[in-house]
């Protein structure tokens, strides 16, 4: 979507949420359920921003995001949007006055009601809070701002995800996603060593703007896109990491499925789920010590899986 100044001809009115919504994690979802409550005959519309703003703003620090944009749009929709308007970030965009923010972003949408969570900030330098919408859409749009939602007493944000991501921990990142930790791509031909080693895999190279499980090995679920087993959720090893068994130096996602050999997945898209970790990347002396230790995680993922299901 292009900010357009609004036109004489108004649309319906509607409910508006705004936000980034990385990840659509328990937040994100509890601040949608909260506007489709205020008024259910009212189209939901959620205004996303593209791409995330720290990387316009300070190039170089933005974050690693939890999924792309369209993920993002497709969780939006499972959540309760009816529409999803993605506004392309720009340094214009971040240089409007708050006023200017509302006549082209919001007003154009026609909104009775906008959500937003309490720490949203818009318009030049940030300077545009909650209160400040609520003053500029004063007889137009009733504002409603929403605390953050807290998950075994920590709250649930992104940036707190990522960082569990980071270390490893997905089984927390799981709590305050409201679901396992996934990443996707296309499967591509690797060494093909897993297969000589009697575990074979489907293998990932993630782009280096997305967030990825610390290196180590972990139970999850495969779940292609296409071919016969299409939207089957397959039990997997998962291993992340380099390979340094064998001097690897590209980083990847390894997913080696339960019990299947059979399996021919190349250049399927693919969704791969990170249930719990079971150890740290170590490098092997040999071939014979690393099938053992495979053997072992197989075995540690039916149970993990077992215990999940």
């Amino acid at each position: 979507m292009s900010p357009t100044p609004s036109s004489a001809t108004q649309p319906d009115q509607s409910t508006v949420v705004i936000g980034n919504f990385d990840g659509v994690h328990r937040g994100h979802r509890a601040v949608l359920a909260r506007a489709a409550g205020l008024d259910p005959s009212l189209p939901l519309v959620v205004v996303t921003f593209w791409p995330h703003p720290v990387s316009v703003l300070t190039p170089g620090r933005e974050p690693l995001l939890l999924c792309s944009l369209q993920r993002r749009i497709e969780l939006l929709e499972a959540a309760g949007a009816s529409q999803v308007r993605v506004v392309r970030f720009t340094r214009e965009l971040a240089g409007w006055s708050p006023q200017e923010f509302v006549t082209k972003v919001l007003n154009p949408l026609n909104p009775r009601h906008v959500v937003v969570g309490r720490n949203f900030r818009f318009g030049h330098r940030a300077c545009g809070t909650p209160q400040t919408l609520a003053e500029i859409g004063r007889g137009r749009f009733d504002v409603s701002s929403l605390d953050l939602v807290h998950v075994a007493g920590s709250s649930t944000s992104s940036t707190l995800i990522r960082a569990a991501v980071a270390e490893g921990k997905v089984r927390q990142a799981a709590k305050h996603l409201g679901r396992d930790f996934e990443v996707q791509g296309v499967v591509v031909m690797g060494d093909q060593r897993g297969r000589t080693l009697g575990f074979p895999t489907a293998n990932l190279v993630l782009s280096s703007l997305y967030a990825v499980p610390a290196d180590g090995v972990y139970a999850g679920w495969l779940i292609p896109a296409g071919g016969p087993e299409a939207g089957h959720r397959l039990p997997s090893a998962i291993s992340v990491g380099s390979n340094p068994t064998f001097d690897g130096v590209e980083r990847r996602v390894e997913t080696y499925v339960l019990d299947r050999t059979d399996l021919d997945l190349y250049g399927v898209d693919i969704t791969v789920e990170f249930v719990d970790r079971l150890r740290g990347q170590v490098r092997y002396t040999g071939v014979d010590p690393l099938i053992s230790q495979m053997t072992k995680d197989v075995a540690a993922t039916r149970e993990v899986l077992r215990q999940d299901s």
